[in-house]
């Protein structure tokens, strides 16, 4: 397999359909073992009061969205297709991620993160047959960027975004578009990295796009999409990673 068709990417997705062959589902598994543990020593570290991420300040004008012809197409595509629940989890990842990137110092294309972060679940509500859910939503955020008139790299690059952000563990080496993206979703999802962001950027994202009752309305979401692909990542989640008792855990009330 070429490094351009690693597992999570575009390419990938669109050639298998998001189902894992045995050896890929096994790495995977690695990989959710190493999230657990690191999960782990970061609310242990939050316990003991030693996690840099609470006493770090994050701007909140930097959380604010860009506004542009992609941004504003994008938000109209969510907002036609997404219940309120998954709409507001889109802006608060959005948010989460940048505010990760902000305390990593990364640099990212803020206008492809944003337009990735509001469209990455609009496939678990329109997704049909057995293909992964986040192929739809790249092909959703496909018709939005060539609306606009995107350049064919940055619409690789929402694209690859998009499909790898439920993979366990995206590295930086993805790029920072995808890289944040699953960063900010897990932050919103099951509490990963949470420990990094200051908690007043937790509950002020909170109250600007509240939650409404997620953790039910995802955990059954989830569901639907493993049992849809039994040989997919959201299925790998539920069997390996007890997904359901992560979002249970999460450290915000719904």
């Amino acid at each position: 397999m070429s490094t351009r068709e690693a597992t999570g990417t575009y390419d990938w997705t669109r050639r298998t359909g998001g189902r894992l062959e045995p050896s890929e589902r096994r790495a995977m598994v690695v990989d959710l073992a190493r999230v657990h543990v690191g999960n782990a020593l970061g609310r242990l570290a939050l316990m003991t009061h030693l996690s840099r991420g609470r006493h770090a300040y994050v701007s909140p004008d930097r959380l604010r969205p860009p506004d542009s012809p992609l941004t504003r197409a994008a938000l109209d595509a969510a907002s036609r297709v997404l219940p309120t629940t998954l709409l507001n989890h889109s802006h608060r990842t959005y948010r989460f991620g940048r505010a990760l990137g902000e305390v990593d110092a990364i640099d990212v294309d803020t206008e492809l993160l944003y337009a990735a972060a509001l469209l990455h679940d609009t496939g678990l509500v329109l997704a049909r047959g057995r293909d992964d859910f986040t192929l739809t939503s790249a092909r959703v955020a496909t018709d939005v960027a060539e609306q606009v008139g995107l350049s064919t790299s940055a619409i690789e690059t929402v694209q690859t975004a998009i499909t790898m952000h439920h993979s366990p563990r995206v590295a930086r080496e993805a790029g920072p578009v995808a890289y944040l993206l699953a960063a900010g979703a897990g932050l919103d999802v099951v509490g990963l990295r949470s420990w990094d962001v200051p908690r007043a950027v937790l509950e002020g994202v909170v109250r600007l796009h509240p939650r409404e009752g997620f953790k039910a309305h995802f955990t059954a979401a989830w569901a639907d999409e493993a049992a849809r692909v039994p040989q997919g990542r959201a299925m790998l989640l539920r069997r390996h990673g007890a997904f359901a008792a992560a979002i249970a855990l999460a450290p915000f009330e719904e």
